[in-house]
């Protein structure tokens, strides 16, 4: 018990140095797009994972983009503690309490009584101190970690699953490290032009740091719904629903490029709480319900005036191509204005909604 206890404290001491040394735990960004989940060691230590996204490694405090208020150095990082294999531990406690109950009883048959009341109080201590031992043991399933607390003060977190045992006077707490999806509810804001628009985003996310999640915000899983909904209406009002201009980017025109930027500061608004965003992804995106309808002609307008440019862009190629090969094969002698005539005929019919109607000129065009 006291080795334990001792090395607990030493890994504490280790700790406390780390924190002393700076360096904030990241947990991931994400990009926009889906990253590989980068599992941390099961043995301890800071698990390693950059965010989806190409956003800094965990370990590093990555650039905060603008706009983003800069979260604080967390005070606390992730290392390994102390434990041994529960099997070990386990087998002792029953054979303490087997040997408990065998005092007990070879106390109860003892003539002396000063020796009889002697062996059962030394079987009733030796019992309740393999119950204490044995309240030391603990399961850890995949996909948990268990943080260990010495009186408050934190001692390390246990990863390794199965059946591991650590001094009894500590507290362990659950807490879960597998991959989690939150989908926020449909927002309703406004865009960079001030066309309200509706929007909702879904988060793949996971527990990196479970010193960081446990000790630097009161609850990590309300801290990342609050900070997703704030990323994503910061990222609603910097960027218009349709860019108006050629090069402008545009929620609906720039998805991959938006939800890269959205991923970036989804990292830096979570990483203090040891949390590494696996991916981030609209799941929604439309104008409001009041402005949809003009919204809808104003797309249809735009579709059709890029149909026409197309239209024409097309047929003045190919009026210029009959042209220079009616002069290049010698078909006919064309002055300017029978060239004239000829592209304003063919303008006309490959420009028209309908199909032209023939007429033929069976005159001439000089009077």
């Amino acid at each position: 018990m006291s080795a334990s206890s001792g090395e607990s404290g030493a890994a504490g001491g280790r700790s406390a140095d780390d924190v002393a040394g700076g360096g904030a735990a990241g947990g991931g960004a994400a990009s926009g797009s889906a990253a590989a989940v980068g599992g941390g060691p099961s043995g301890g230590g800071l698990p390693a994972g950059g965010p989806s996204g190409g956003g800094p490694s965990g370990g590093e405090r990555g650039q905060v983009p603008e706009g983003v208020p800069e979260m604080p150095r967390p005070r606390v990082r992730e290392f390994a503690a102390h434990s041994i294999g529960g099997g070990l531990a386990l087998l002792l406690g029953l054979v303490g309490l087997l040997l408990g109950a065998a005092l007990i009883a070879v106390g109860g048959a003892a003539a002396s009584g000063g020796a009889r009341g002697a062996l059962i109080i030394l079987g009733i201590a030796v019992a309740i101190a393999s119950v204490f031992a044995m309240s030391g043991l603990n399961t850890v399933a995949p996909g948990e970690a268990r943080v260990v607390q010495l009186f408050g003060r934190y001692r390390g977190t246990i990863r390794d699953d199965g059946l591991r045992w650590v001094n009894p006077l500590t507290s362990r707490t659950r807490i879960s490290t597998r991959v989690r999806n939150h989908e926020t509810a449909v927002l309703k804001v406004n865009d960079a032009y001030g066309n309200p628009i509706e929007l909702a985003a879904v988060v793949v996310w996971r527990v990196e740091d479970t010193a960081q999640a446990t000790f630097e915000v009161d609850d990590f899983q309300e801290f990342v719904s609050t900070q997703t909904e704030a990323a994503v209406r910061h990222i609603a009002i910097e960027y218009p629903y349709d860019a108006h201009d050629e090069g402008g980017l545009s929620l609906r025109g720039n998805a991959e490029e938006i939800t890269e930027k959205l991923a970036l500061e989804l990292h830096a608004r979570i990483e203090a709480a040891g949390v590494q965003i696996i991916e981030s992804r609209f799941t929604h995106l439309a104008y409001a319900p009041e402005i949809a309808s003009a919204m809808l002609q104003r797309q249809q307008a735009g579709a059709v005036v890029a149909a026409r440019r197309q239209i024409v862009d097309g047929a003045v190629g190919m009026v210029e191509a009959a042209i220079s090969r009616i002069a290049e094969q010698e078909i006919v002698e064309l002055d300017q204005e029978r060239k004239a005539a000829m592209v304003s005929n063919l303008m006309v019919v490959l420009c028209g909604d309908r199909a032209a109607q023939p007429v033929l000129n069976t005159g001439t065009l000089y009077q």
